[in-house]
Order: C-alpha cells, then structure tokens, then sequence
C-alpha cells in the first residue's frame, strides 16, 4: 500500500475538527451540484446545507480556509471574472476555493470510513444471480455488431459492481460473524435470539449455493468461449474515456479490467484448480451454524442450572460443617448421596451348602453383584450370544439398486438431450420416469427469471443438465403422452445439454421465429 501523505487527514483531529470536516462536506455538496468553486458567502449557504447551525465568524471561517489550503486539502484564486463596487465586497467576493485532488481523496476516505463504521455485511443470492445474468447478457452481445459497445462495456462494470459488492459484504459479514462467535452478550435474551437468527439467515443462504455457484462457473466458461479480450477491447471503445495530456489511459483501463476478470474467476472458477471461494465460503458458513449450535447449547444449559457443581459441592461441605450430630451426618449423607438399603443382600453364593450358615460375612467369599442392581434393582441373565447378522445379500442388493438408478438416470438423461432447440411437442410419447426428468427440468426453468432475451434458464442439483426455455412464438399446444396420462400445455421452445454434451442456443433474429 502506497504512503499516505502525512497532513491528508489532519482536518479529523483538534480542536476545529467539526468545523474543517463541515467545510470539506459542504465542498463535497457542492461538488454534487456541479459547484467547482466557492467564495466565504457560497462556504456559509453550504454550511447550513450540510446542518451545521453553530454561529461561526468570518474569521473564524477564513482561518479554516486557510489552515485547509495549507494541508492541500484546498486550492485558492482570485476571481478577475466579477465586478466589485466596494472594497467591502471585494474582500468578500474576490478568494474562491476549490477542492484539490488531495483534498477529494481525504473527503472521500471519510466519507467510506463512516459508511464502513455504520453498516453490516450480508450474503445476498440475489448478487450471485445477477452475476449470472449480466455473464449471460456479455455471452449474448458478444456476437452483436459494433453498435452493442456501449452496452457491453455497462454490462462489464454492472457485473464489476456485482462481484465487489459479494467480495465486501462477504467480508464485512465474515467479521461480524467472527466477533458474533467470540462476543459473550450482557443480555442472554438477546443474545441467544441474534444466534438463532444468525442461524437461520446462515441456512437461508446455504440453500441452492450450489447451484449458484455451478451457474456462475458454466456462464464464465460461455463468456471466455467468447473470448474474453474481444469484449474487454470491445467495452474500451464503448467507455469513450477521455484523453489525458501525456500518458494513455487505455492500458491502465484494461490492466484493471484484466484484473476484476481474474478475481471473478478467483470466486467460482480458479485456472490453478484449486477451490473456487465460494466453496469456501460454503465451508465457513456451516462451521459457524455449528459453533453458533453450540454456544447456544452452553446457553441454554447455563440457564436450566442456576449454580454449577462446584458450588454445590461446597455448600454441602458447609452443611457437612454445620451439623450437629453423627446421626445428622448419616442423614445429610443419604439425603445427599441417594444411598438405600443394600439390594445385594439376598444374593447367595453359586453353591450356598459350602458355607457354613454361622460364618460370618466378613470371613465369607464374596459374591458377585450386577452393576444393574445400583440403577434397575435387576441382575443380568447370561443367555447364549446371538448369531451375527449377514449382511451381504443386503448389501449387494443396495448396491445393484444403486447402480440400476443411475443407469435409469443416465438413460433418461439421453433421452432428452437435444441437438439445439426443439418444440416441448417434439418428444411426444416419453417413459414415465423420462417423463418426471422432464417435468423436473421444466419446473426448474419456469421458476427462473428470463434474462434480457427472454430465455429461461436452470440446471439440475449437480448442473451437469442445462435447460434453457423460450416462450412459444406462436398458440401451438404440445400433447405429451406416457402410460399414466397425457400432459397438454404451450409448446414451449426447449434446449437440453448435458456434461458430456455440448450445446448453445442460438439467439434469433429479430422478427425471426424458432423452428419447430
């Protein structure tokens, strides 16, 4: 990190503190209604706009001024343009002060400091599907003419803007999940209420990432198919970026944009093959549902025990202390202790006439006393072991099932597969079981939200099968038939690919229509 100059953020601290950062706000204001400059009367209107109310001399105000243009947070210059009519107005018309560059760093840096301070992370799904869909809009104007620049290159700094957001908020909720994990909370109320709605926010967010994340990492591979570097030289042009005396600023432009390509692939696609971080992410969020679990169980254990054994032990070596007589303590010991009259008693040696009835239980041998006795009142019985279960047949029949299902998958799964778009009533009479795969697959798509063509797209669990969905360009009705019934409904236009299938949907000319 470059060095910060060493009096940028001096105006934060002293005794003007207030009055520099309410100068430099009302300047940024400014800046924001396209003000460049401003004289001692247009700092006093801003001042009030930016809701300082304190009183403030002109002094005082020129002094701030001036300390401001010292640290080079303002640039100062006369102004030859206006005409003054008395020496009183010249002195009061005459400076005006602009921001300089340092002085709109420093404004800035507050300004992110504070919104850093006031606000909370999250993890958004709705950011992981607008990052598929801007992905999917460059695949698509990538094969449009010249004329698609300009949109190319807002598509590439929405999808910028996407994926910073995910990386910051990310960040941000990481921490506060982190702090949330070691914070020990006054109120356990609330805190366990925050824990358990952290938990819940946690398995809210954990549904479907998968699928997101396979989304995302198949719509980067259609874009790179496209090639990456056309649309990055295709969206320079469309940025129209302005000439800079002495160096170019395209290199740099693109150096940047190479840059944010390379963290996005860094989050669902890595080129070194190790895992993609939203992998990661999926990682942290379960191990802090368990932590959060169990901080919640020592909570609520606290609260079932209101003192823990140590203190009970002590208070009862305190009544221990106190008693009055051996009798007390023999009572106070069972009362303590749970201890009854011996369960044991009746219980004889295996072969009772080897000893004699007048030996004494002190010189008898001793006899053996169930473990069971203590809790149940009841001895084991000893009976034969029983013989071990074979479960080999169990598991070859799993095993045969198993295996017999994913071939019923894979068969399904070829039969639906298309060479490109086709009509829903091109299938016509399908396998119950290719005919649930399919309804899933329709379900799937129907549920998603088109994209800027009108294409619906989704995947299965594993995304190795893609569906992607047109709307009927015409009232035809597809008739689908299987053994259980006959299904009827618009005849949708339909693209199924697989993994060891590949396959685009054309995009149509405009007032073109899909073939059937």
């Amino acid at each position: 990190m470059r060095r910060v100059p060493s009096e940028m953020f001096r105006f934060t601290t002293g005794e003007r503190a207030d009055l520099y950062n309410a100068v430099l706000d009302a300047f940024g204001v400014a800046g924001e209604h396209l003000e460049t400059a401003l004289g001692l009367d247009g700092v006093r209107e801003r001042l009030r706009t930016v809701g300082w109310l304190a009183a403030v001399e002109d002094q005082e105000l020129h002094e701030a001024l001036t300390q401001l243009v010292r640290w080079g947070l303002l640039d100062v210059i006369q102004n030859h343009a206006e005409n003054y009519r008395t020496a009183e107005e010249y002195e009061r018309r005459n400076l005006q002060y602009s921001l300089t560059r340092r002085g709109e760093a420093a404004l800035a840096g507050v300004r992110h400091a504070l919104d850093v301070l006031a606000a909370t992370g999250a993890l958004q799904s709705a950011v992981l599907e607008a990052i598929t869909d801007r992905l999917d809009e460059l695949c698509l104007l990538a094969g449009e003419p010249a004329s698609a620049d300009r949109r190319i290159f807002s598509a590439l700094r929405e999808l910028e803007g996407h994926l910073e957001a995910l990386v910051e908020n990310t960040k941000a909720f990481n921490g506060e999940l982190q702090r949330l994990l070691r914070a020990e909370g006054a109120d356990l109320d609330v805190f366990r209420e925050v824990k358990a709605a952290t938990i819940a926010y946690l398995q809210e967010f954990l549904v479907n990432l998968d699928r997101r994340g396979h989304a995302v990492a198949a719509a980067v591979a259609r874009v790179e198919e496209q090639g990456v570097a056309v649309l990055r030289e295709r969206a320079l042009r469309g940025a129209d970026l302005p000439p800079v005396a002495g160096t170019d600023p395209a290199p740099a432009w693109l150096e940047s944009r190479r840059a944010r390509w390379a963290g996005l692939r860094a989050w669902f696609l890595p080129d070194d093959g190790t895992r993609p971080r939203i992998d990661q992410l999926h990682d942290i969020a379960r191990r802090a549902i368990v932590s959060l679990l169990q901080v919640l169980e020592r909570i609520n254990e606290s609260r079932r025990r209101s003192s823990s054994a140590v203190q009970d032990f002590r208070e009862l070596a305190r009544w221990f202390a106190a008693a009055p007589g051996e009798e007390d303590l023999h009572r106070l010991w069972s009362a303590a202790f749970g201890l009854g009259s011996a369960r044991h008693a009746h219980l004889a040696h295996p072969d009772p006439e080897l000893i004699p009835s007048s030996l004494s239980w002190s010189e008898a041998p001793p006899v053996a006393v169930s473990a069971l006795l203590r809790t149940s009142g009841r001895t084991e019985r000893f009976t034969r072991t029983a013989r071990v279960r074979d479960i080999a047949a169990v598991k070859a029949e799993r095993t045969e099932r198993a295996r017999a299902e994913r071939a019923e998958l894979a068969r399904a799964w070829r039969a639906l597969a298309t060479d490109g778009p086709v009509r829903l009533s091109s299938f016509g009479a399908l396998d119950p079981a290719v005919f649930e795969r399919l309804l899933d697959l329709l379900g799937r798509a129907l549920s998603a939200r088109p994209d800027t063509t009108g294409l619906r797209r989704a995947s299965t669990g594993d995304g190795r099968v893609e569906i992607t969905l047109a709307p009927p360009p015409d009232g035809r009705t597809a008739v689908l038939r299987t053994a259980q019934g006959v299904l009827a409904g618009p005849d949708y236009v339909v693209a199924i690919t697989t993994a060891d299938a590949e396959g685009a949907f054309p995009t149509p000319a405009r007032g073109e229509e899909a073939a059937g």
